[in-house]
């Protein structure tokens, strides 16, 4: 291959005619003149746009999602350019791997009914939550990330990381959604609580804190992932949007603050298809904003505590 640095236009022009590609050099001085077309310079604008909601979102979304960001921004534009912007720029979405189970059934011990029975659907905030946790390999060992979720807006309400995958996890993680829902006012009586058989979730501690927030204990059937599915689709987008995405990973400490920071995206600025591409926050504002009067001013009163 010949490097054409370093040589006038005429005698590149030259060589090139006389190996049967005949070019003049005012060819090439009329295109070099030629002011860019309106197409390059936006496709430029809107590439800039793109590589940043790209960025700002973990560098998960796909071209949808962008596009539904930019669109959410005012920001104007084709899903098709989204499209092929992000192709010709080596910008993609992430795909979620398989799932691996963490929680081991105590099938001693008694267990509640279920009354989910795969249906993952709730009118309105804290009528049903789901549970469980994960692992998380480190340079130390394993982690363990504990995530209690609101199935109606998809919120995750609490969540906890240790190094160990005993009840105080799982306990924690209620503890922190139980706080995050009463010191706003929200009413938990009569919340469906819905995890899978492990034994963190069956024993005396736990159970009895569910009755103590007047929620209602539900399990899925032993050995069956689909009777879990909706904690388990959340944990995947976990794994798959942050773990497996900013490892390796040093140990708990390094673990627990970039779940901190997921969690705030996640909440507050993760597109949900599910719940219509908004926010799960955004989805439970709206939900009060059509509420009665009354919950709306429970709603904005400071909390006491």
């Amino acid at each position: 291959m010949i490097d054409g640095r370093g040589f006038g236009v005429e005698p590149i022009c030259r060589v090139l005619s006389e190996h049967g590609c005949p070019i003049a050099p005012s060819t090439y001085y009329a295109a070099k003149a030629r002011p860019t077309c309106d197409r390059v310079i936006r496709d430029a604008e809107l590439l800039t746009q793109i590589r940043r909601v790209h960025a700002d979102n973990y560098g998960v979304y796909g071209a949808r999602k962008v596009w539904l960001q930019l669109h959410r921004e005012n920001i104007l534009v084709a899903r098709c350019t989204v499209e092929r912007l992000m192709k010709a720029n080596g910008l993609h979405g992430v795909v979620r791997g398989a799932q691996i189970r963490t929680t081991k059934p105590d099938r001693a011990a008694a267990r509640p009914e279920d009354l989910v029975e795969r249906q993952f659907h709730a009118r309105r905030p804290n009528q049903l939550w789901v549970v469980d946790f994960t692992y998380v390999a480190t340079w130390v060992g394993f982690v363990y990330v504990a995530f209690c979720i609101d199935v109606f807006s998809r919120m995750i309400t609490g969540w906890r990381a240790a190094k160990s995958m005993t009840t105080d996890l799982v306990l924690d993680a209620l503890e922190m959604g139980i706080w995050q829902r009463q010191r706003v006012g929200h009413d938990l009586q009569g919340l469906v609580h819905h995890s899978d058989a492990g034994s963190q979730y069956t024993s005396i501690r736990y159970t009895e804190r569910l009755v103590e927030a007047g929620a209602r204990p539900s399990i899925g059937s032993v050995g069956d992932s689909y009777d879990n599915a909706l904690a388990e689709s959340i944990i995947g987008l976990f794994k798959t949007e942050l773990i497996r995405r900013k490892g390796p990973w040093r140990g708990l400490d390094a673990v627990e603050l970039a779940t901190m920071e997921w969690v705030d995206w996640y909440n507050n600025r993760r597109l949900f298809e599910a719940i219509g591409d908004i926010p799960p926050a955004e989805a439970e504002t709206n939900h009060y904003l059509t509420t009665t009067p009354s919950v709306i001013l429970q709603m904005a009163k400071p909390s006491l505590h």
